[in-house]
């Protein structure tokens, strides 16, 4: 197979910022339009949101059937149209909920589950030809450029979606969704023309071929094999941590530094700001990893392994200073602070992605798309409990703690702490295969990870 080069990565980031651009129509501007045009309760739309990362537990079921097949392009432009046929599903209900509500929240219900086994089938696959076809020197480098675009897709969207809104009628929403829904689908199609080329034909292990087991005995094929299991935990627990902080971060500015509205969004964006800082850094130092690999100290700069226990032993720290933040109140330097949490979020977030790349190749052949549908829905599940455990811990320590700033300084720290177990979870990964191997002498998967040496090709 031929590796992809930067433009062909490129392509893949503009599947990626199509997804982005339907996601964020659904998952943020109607959630807006439900609770402020209609004046429905606020819980609606968090249940929606909700039902869309829980039915993403289908990932490691797309995965394998894109394993079965070989080829991952069907998979994505099929769960593209999924996610586009659930966006403007979505939009159809919401205009509902005005007349009929019942009817309309029965509709939102299929349309954003439509949603999540689009991104399950589109996402799964897309991370998996990233994963088979980007040579190791360029992987930190194209998780930048994807997710960056993925961020795009998200601006822009949200930027002119909300300028044809205005003023809002339920014709221009429909007319909005159905648009950015078909468009993101035609941009799919246009940039995966030609990409992935035919099916393999031979690489696969004869026993892979004959066995050609049922989901169920894949999947535990891929969770008995140690580094898997091992990196879907720290995929869980990381990010669990990473998303608990996003929906209690602004309310601290405001109820703990008296920060206005328009300050703690500006708050937030001095994170992504932080985020985007992280992601660019990483993406540098594996770039300068790959060029001077003849060189030790430099070729370790780019190791994904570093930057992945590096970025999360470094949020937990920032999560600690805005621990003090609390405790302190006014006075505490917290916008440098966020955009601290922001630059090892970022950091973290590439090098786990980048990490997630390079396993999805490792151990028995032919399962690189259940072991990405795994860990996406390990990622998914944390994601969808995360605001719920950040704001319910939150709403418990005020309830506990008399101080507004000690209760926040209390939920801080625990995350710091997940993050904590994060970074150990990372470090001891691949720590026992290792030892085993220099044992019998046996080169393994985990050791590869480990001493962030290029995996040997399974395919």
């Amino acid at each position: 197979m031929t590796p992809f080069g930067w433009a062909r990565i490129a392509r893949l980031g503009l599947v990626q910022m199509a997804m982005g651009a339907i996601v964020v129509l659904t998952t943020s501007i109607l959630n807006r339009v439900m609770v402020v045009e209609l004046a429905l309760p606020a819980l609606l739309p968090g249940v929606l949101v909700a039902l869309h990362y829980a039915v993403q537990l289908a990932r490691p079921r797309m995965g394998f059937g894109s394993d079965v097949g070989g080829r991952r392009t069907p998979w994505i432009v099929g769960g593209m149209g999924v996610l586009a046929l659930g966006g403007v599903v979505a939009a159809l209900a919401t205009v509902w909920m005005a007349s009929y509500p019942t009817a309309g929240m029965v509709l939102a219900m299929l349309g954003f589950a439509l949603v999540g086994l689009g991104v399950s089938a589109a996402g799964t696959s897309l991370l998996v030809l990233l994963a088979k076809r980007v040579p190791e020197g360029r992987r930190a480098g194209a998780a930048t450029l994807v997710w960056m675009m993925m961020i795009a897709g998200f601006a822009i969207t949200a930027g002119l979606a909300g300028h044809w809104l205005d003023p809002y009628s339920p014709e221009r929403l429909l007319l909005v969704s159905s648009s950015v829904s078909v468009l993101a689908l035609l941009l799919t199609a246009t940039a995966l023309r030609g990409l992935e080329g035919a099916a393999p034909t031979s690489g696969a292990s004869p026993a892979d071929t004959a066995e050609k087991p049922r989901f169920r005995e894949a999947l535990a094929q891929v969770w008995h094999e140690p580094v898997a299991r091992r990196f879907t935990i720290f995929v869980f627990v990381s990010m669990l941590a990473f998303s608990a902080q996003d929906l209690i971060l602004e309310p601290f500015a405001g109820t703990v530094f008296g920060y206005t509205p328009g300050e703690s969004t500006q708050l937030s964006g001095v994170q992504h700001g932080g985020v985007l800082a992280g992601m660019l850094l990483v993406a540098l130092a594996g770039a300068i990893g790959a060029r001077f690999s003849h060189h030790s100290v430099l070729r370790h700069a780019g190791s994904l392994r570093g930057w992945t226990i590096g970025g999360c032993f470094a949020s937990a720290m920032a999560l600690f200073a805005l621990m003090f933040a609390g405790l302190q109140g006014m006075g505490w330097p917290l916008n440098a602070t966020v955009f601290a949490l922001g630059v090892a979020n970022g950091a973290f977030s590439i090098g786990a992605i980048g990490s997630m790349m390079r396993l999805a190749a490792q151990g028995r052949q032919a399962r690189e798309g259940v072991r990405m549908g795994l860990w996406g829905a390990a990622q998914a599940v944390a994601f969808g409990l995360g605001g719920l455990v950040g704001t319910g811990a939150s709403d418990l320590a005020r309830w506990l703690i008399a101080s507004p700033g000690a209760a926040y300084a209390m939920v801080f720290a625990l995350q710091a702490l997940a993050f904590l177990l994060s970074a150990v979870l990372a470090w001891r990964l691949a720590a026992p295969v290792a030892r085993a191997a220099s044992v019998t002498g046996f080169h393994h998967a985990g050791e590869s990870f480990a001493a962030g040496s290029t995996p040997r090709p399974q395919s």
